[in-house]
């Protein structure tokens, strides 16, 4: 930029000479950059791609985890994206270069082929800006070009919590390019340094509250499709894992100690009724707050989650040692009053006739109804006789059949009344069978209580064994 200084000089007539200065102030014009230069000989379009396949390198720097959403199903995170490739037709002015590169500036962004960056996965991506954008593009001596874009990405992840909190959830992201296809463009993550984090970050895996998150990247380049035509991606996978311990000790550790703690009922006397179902009903209410405040503060999931499920099998274990008790008391209520009226009003009633002797009285019918209707269809022909009526006309009269159909209904009447006395005596053995087992779950002869205490912790523990052995089998499935 220069400044030109005119001094002009003009003689007014009659008067004396003046000087006026006139200061002109030369802007200075828009030039190239000097710090790039094109290649002789070729018509540079920043529209055409560099050549007839591309390689594009990505890099990832991870600066922090922002957050995991499982509302929302989003994870944010602070990176350093770098974008790497070849451009053969800029060269850079070896003058200008600083060590090996040399800085372009926002402006030659806009003048140059910058490859178009498609994040499948991607939900939000905000710029990083201080006191402005922080971003730097760098031309090397190779003709090789880096761009590098600090950025916070939130990535819609598909997350399933059926086995929650034993879940373990993979989250593929794919940088690839939307326009150019598998034929013109390949991306790929670089050869050394593909990931890299801060020294407190840890090794390859960061710690939130609740997960472990950890990244891998694919080193073989991945296929999409988008539009009917395959595309190239470098894919990265992000990994989440949930911190069980919390889970242990909030929710599995206390179900386990209510559903133990509802065994000792067994151990009480049944007749002090107010504090064996204070115990019961109390770990009851208990195991339900608790599965209502594990549905309301987890996610959602199509199915019952794993803790859902723990839970309601707790609470049903609680719930089965209550209809023990009820069991129990009903036993001791029959025992003591029931069973005792019943037996005297059975005295009062002369004694039913028995089973044997209602089979045999009909046996002997049968048979003796048989024999006599067999003798009179025998000689039915000589003790028929011929009844002559006023009008000339002979009607047989057959005594031996009336005496038959007698017979016969005597048989069904027999039949009928030992079907009666056998059903009577069906309801009598069961019902002494209910009166054995209500006796058995009394507490004066009963064992009912001693037997519990051995089948519920049992069962509870053979529940226990198949349930972390299924769940932790489904894990490892997925955490591979």
């Amino acid at each position: 930029m220069t400044c030109l200084i005119s001094l002009m000089t003009h003689a007014a007539p009659r008067s004396r000479c003046s000087l006026i200065w006139v200061f002109e102030l030369c802007l200075p014009a828009r030039t190239a950059t000097t710090n790039y230069q094109y290649q002789q000989g070729i018509e540079y379009d920043k529209n055409v791609k560099p050549g007839t396949l591309t390689d594009v390198s990505v890099s990832l720097y991870i600066n922090r985890i922002s957050g995991v959403d499982e509302n929302k199903e989003e994870i944010s995170f602070d990176v350093f994206l770098q974008i790497t490739w070849e451009d053969l037709r800029i060269q850079p002015v070896v003058a200008n270069m600083v060590g090996e590169y040399v800085d372009l500036t926002k402006a030659d962004r806009d003048m140059i082929w910058v490859p178009d960056l498609y994040i499948r996965q991607l939900r939000e991506m905000k710029m990083l800006t201080l006191f402005e954008e922080i971003s730097s593009l760098r031309l090397y001596e190779n003709s090789t070009i880096s761009l590098s874009i600090g950025a916070t990405i939130i990535i819609k992840c598909d997350m399933d919590f059926v086995l929650y909190p034993l879940d373990v959830q993979r989250c593929p992201v794919d940088f690839s390019s939307y326009k150019y296809p598998v034929k013109d463009l390949r991306f790929r993550w670089r050869s050394e340094n593909a990931l890299s984090f801060p020294n407190d970050f840890g090794d390859g895996f960061f710690r939130l509250p609740k997960y472990v998150v950890s990244f891998y990247t694919e080193q073989e380049s991945q296929i999409v499709n988008y539009s009917d035509d395959n595309h190239s991606s470098a894919r990265l996978e992000i990994t989440l894992s949930r911190e069980v311990k919390s889970y242990l000790l909030e929710n599995y550790l206390p179900s386990t100690l209510f559903v133990s703690i509802s065994w000792g009922s067994f151990v009480v006397v049944p007749e002090i009724v107010p504090g064996r179902m204070v115990l019961l009903v109390t770990t009851l209410l208990s195991l339900i707050t608790m599965f209502d405040t594990v549905r309301n503060n987890s996610p959602d999931a199509l199915e019952l989650k794993c803790l859902e499920v723990w839970l309601i099998s707790c609470t049903l274990f609680v719930f089965f040692a209550l209809m023990e008790y009820f069991i129990v008391l009903f036993g001791i209520r029959y025992d003591k009053h029931w069973r005792v009226a019943k037996a005297q009003h059975a005295s009062s009633i002369p004694p039913s006739i028995t089973l044997q002797s209602a089979v045999t009285l009909a046996q002997t019918t049968m048979d003796t109804s048989i024999n006599s209707a067999t003798f009179q269809r025998e000689n039915g022909l000589e003790h028929t006789t011929l009844k002559v009526s006023g009008s000339n006309k002979v009607q047989p009269h057959d005594h031996n059949s009336k005496t038959a159909s007698a017979s016969l209904s005597n048989i069904q009447d027999t039949v009928q009344s030992a079907q009666k006395v056998s059903s009577v005596m069906t309801r009598k053995r069961f019902r002494n069978v209910a009166d054995v087992a209500l006796l058995y779950a009394g507490s004066q002869r009963g064992r009912l209580d001693q037997l519990s205490l051995i089948i519920f912790p049992l069962s509870f523990l053979i529940f226990t064994i198949s349930y972390w052995t299924m769940y932790l089998t489904e894990s490892k499935k997925n955490f591979k």
